[in-house]
């Protein structure tokens, strides 16, 4: 794992709490809500393949 990874998911949360922020302040809570979300989903997605290699790697140091 890289440095890369960690700046791309802070940046995907700088883009989206700026965006529910914006929408928040102009009374659009359920659009704020759904740009919540989705960005949850987008790191999440970013993040599975990461996982994957993590249990392989554990996996294999235990043999298992």
């Amino acid at each position: 794992m890289d440095i890369g990874i960690i700046l791309k998911v802070a940046g995907v949360g700088i883009l989206v709490s700026a965006a529910a922020q914006i929408l928040s302040k102009s009374g659009r809570d359920e659009q704020a809500m759904l740009v919540t979300v989705g960005g949850i989903v987008v790191v999440m997605l970013m993040l599975v393949e990461e996982i994957g290699l993590l249990l392989e790697t554990v996996q294999s140091v235990f043999g298992l």
